[in-house]
């Protein structure tokens, strides 16, 4: 595992922003029998935790380590950091929404957004629907930033991913009732959670 130190140090005040943000929403030591993902600390499952080289207690899975596997496997390796580092509010929504729901899902959600937003491809064309950040979706906001402005396109993509990730809880708790366990606490922390205001800063 990285050294939490090293790593520290080298992260933007962008990302250290969003950090902070998950750590608020997610806690510490959680075990819920409703939960499919069994123990969790600081919102780090423990497979998650043991993929990434921790095998001790989850109870005592160190911050800096739930850190760590954060800055990996939630914001570097799904392409999310150049987003991040662009437009923190907007970073901050698709990675607190990978955190919860997968980030090939929210890296999906972010797509199917920026190609609803388009104009059926008149202001840029469709991105892939894959789940695969790049360059080409990266291009895409970008061509969004020019034709609505800065702050305008990180609100409309917040909004839609918000909607989607809505969707999703529901549809879930439509399908087993168990998940309605955490609606209340998904519903007030992971939807509208990222201040609108804050886009184009």
């Amino acid at each position: 595992m990285a050294n939490g130190k090293a790593i520290a140090g080298a992260l933007s005040a962008a990302v250290l922003t969003v950090l902070a943000a998950i750590g608020a929403n997610e806690g510490g030591y959680v075990f819920h029998q409703s939960d499919p993902g069994g123990e969790t600390n600081h919102g780090i499952t423990k497979a998650v935790a043991q993929a990434n080289g921790y095998h001790g207690s989850m109870r005592e899975l160190p911050e800096v380590a739930a850190r760590d596997i954060y800055v990996s496997q939630y914001i570097t390796k799904p392409g999310f950091l150049p987003f991040v580092d662009a437009e923190p509010a907007l970073g901050e929504e698709i990675v607190d929404t990978g955190v919860n729901t997968g980030p090939a899902r929210a890296a999906l959600w972010l797509q199917q957004s920026l190609n609803h937003l388009n104009s059926r491809g008149r202001d840029y064309p469709d991105v892939a629907e894959d789940g695969k950040i790049g360059p080409a979706t990266l291009g895409a906001y970008r061509a969004l930033e020019q034709r609505r402005g800065r702050a305008l396109a990180c609100q409309l993509v917040v909004r839609l991913v918000d909607a989607k990730q809505a969707g999703h809880y529901m549809a879930l708790a439509g399908r087993n009732t168990s998940f309605e366990d955490f609606m209340v606490g998904w519903t007030r922390t992971r939807i509208g959670n990222v201040d609108l205001a804050r886009c184009g800063k």
